[in-house]
């Protein structure tokens, strides 16, 4: 694969993020919860409709933001695509580094801050960010500008009439079903979960999330805004990607858009 990080005027790491020392505890630990499990069936289904809507994988290029321990990026990597794999943690993305890819695909790894890509503009067909990988973690003092940074690179960096594929934590669920251990500001439409992670050998660490949640009306301006026309917004549960029409039961949305 040729290197993708052709542009170099801009910045690869500006800031810290809060989520660096949660992957710094977790490092491997992150792919044995539960959630991960629905890796092949997420891939599966996207891979469906963005082959319906761009044709085979193989040779398109997908950057992956906020790509973690490379779980997505591998798998479709695995089905042939080449994958550019971004987070900003050190920790994960060396235990990216490690995953074999399974199938005629590449991957290669980029650490960065998703909203100031060193990628150059127009150089991939599809971007993906899924599970709350970089859109929906906005770091500390972001306020509601940091997802509207990422879907702005992430069109930047698509050709014309490529692809963004994202999820986006439900309002509308999270409120419904709010936990104890979650604090919802309806202000900013973030959530404030105080949870606990543990590393290889168990140990555990007192751990706090901030997750963005939407409507898919604030999704579609959103993406609007940046120049991406959305073509399907479902109401999806990880694992479990199913062409839902938005409603109240589901935690998240996943949607699909176009770059004019």
């Amino acid at each position: 694969m040729t290197d993708p990080t052709d542009a170099p005027e801009r910045s690869v790491v500006t800031r810290a993020h809060w989520f660096e020392d949660l992957a710094d505890h977790m490092g491997p630990t992150y792919l044995r919860y539960a959630f991960t499990r629905g890796t092949a069936q997420e891939v599966g289904f996207i891979a469906g409709e963005l082959e319906a809507r761009l044709g085979p994988l193989a040779g398109l290029r997908i950057v992956d933001l906020g790509c973690g321990p490379g779980r997505h990026a591998s798998a479709f990597a695995s089905l042939g695509a080449e994958v550019v794999g971004v987070d900003i943690a050190r920790r994960f993305l060396e235990v990216a580094a490690t995953t074999p890819v399974d199938g005629p695909g590449q991957t290669c790894w980029v650490r960065s801050d998703a909203r100031h890509l060193p990628l150059a503009s127009e150089s991939c067909d599809v971007v993906v960010s899924l599970c709350q990988g970089a859109f929906g973690v906005p770091p500390l003092g972001a306020g509601d500008r940091s997802d509207a940074e990422i879907v702005s690179e992430a069109a930047r960096i698509l050709r014309r009439g490529g692809l963004v594929t994202l999820t986006a934590f439900s309002a509308y669920f999270q409120v419904r079903f709010l936990e104890e251990s979650d604090t919802f500001d309806a202000g900013l439409g973030l959530n404030h979960e105080r949870t606990v992670v543990h590393d290889p050998e168990g140990r555990p660490l007192p751990a706090e999330l901030w997750t963005s949640c939407y409507t898919p009306r604030e999704l579609r301006l959103l993406l609007g805004n940046a120049g991406l026309d959305v073509e399907a917004l479902w109401s999806v549960t990880p694992g479990s990607y199913e062409p839902n029409p938005p409603d109240l039961d589901h935690p998240e949305f996943l949607v699909l858009a176009r770059r004019r």
